[in-house]
């Protein structure tokens, strides 16, 4: 089955159009529509050429406060030679549109939509647009937590294509992960998965977990609950959830819902003084 991947393009909406829309933060979860990702609200980032990104999060104290989240539009010709600025920062790249050349200690790396990269921690990496068209890619960021004992994960690139759905029991196919890092690897200290759910597939109790989410619909929609509120959700939006939110799922069709999943997992939480 052909995957989809929907990636904003920007733009301006006109003086015409109601300002009533679905956005909303909220003490315990956020919901950035499609509709909310214009121009105006892009950012650019040091030593990046022709490109800007969308900042769908970012850590907030009392709020979720593990990472960091963008869709970055690289032109043809851009990209970076020193795409990170910050020391002991890991990241996962996924491309939703065109290509990306990506570059991990020498070995070079085409990426194309489905793509998915893994850099650990203080990875010395590039990334270009060779291409003759747009590249838009999500890209988040972690400060990486490293325990005495445990090497730091190695760096790799891989496609959502090459990589089968783990069905989640008992749900006839209905509801799947595709898991690109093995669930037991603890040097991983965080999951970037893709949640599928086929038409009428649900989450069938309200989800209570320490881990924070972002969750970025590539394809479908869906309502969500999220904390008290059910929200009708669609490609293009995203929601972002503090630890403990409740959250479940209806994927009513007409075809499937899939989603781009952050979570933080494998270690002790943090304790203060």
């Amino acid at each position: 089955m052909t995957k989809s991947y929907y990636s904003p393009s920007g733009g301006l909406p006109p003086q015409t159009q109601l300002m009533t829309d679905r956005a909303m933060f909220t003490e315990a979860y956020a919901v950035i529509p499609k509709g909310t990702l214009t121009d105006i609200v892009t950012s650019f980032l040091p030593f990046w050429d022709k490109a800007r990104f969308w900042v769908l999060a970012r850590p907030l104290s009392g709020f979720a406060e593990t990472f960091s989240q963008y869709i970055a539009e690289v032109q043809p010709g851009g990209g970076s030679d020193r795409p990170e600025t910050d020391a002991g920062v890991e990241a996962v790249l996924f491309v939703v549109e065109g290509t990306i050349t990506v570059t991990i200690s020498g070995e070079v790396h085409e990426m194309t939509p489905g793509g998915y990269a893994y850099l650990p921690p203080d990875a010395a990496w590039s990334l270009r647009n060779l291409s003759k068209v747009p590249a838009r890619f999500h890209w988040l960021r972690k400060a990486y937590q490293g325990v005495e004992g445990l090497d730091a994960p190695d760096a790799f690139v891989t496609n959502e294509a090459d990589i089968p759905p783990t069905p989640m029991p008992d749900t006839n196919g209905t509801w799947a992960t595709t898991r690109f890092v093995d669930p037991t690897d603890l040097r991983h200290d965080m999951h970037v998965t893709i949640v599928t759910f086929q038409p009428g597939g649900l989450i069938p109790f309200a989800e209570t977990h320490v881990m924070e989410h972002g969750l970025y619909v590539l394809e479908g929609k869906a309502v969500y609950r999220l904390n008290t509120d059910w929200v009708e959700v669609e490609a293009g939006d995203y929601m972002w959830l503090r630890a403990f939110c409740p959250q479940a799922c209806y994927a009513g069709g007409p075809g499937p819902f899939r989603y781009l999943l952050y979570k933080d997992v494998n270690r002790h939480m943090p304790l203060g003084r």
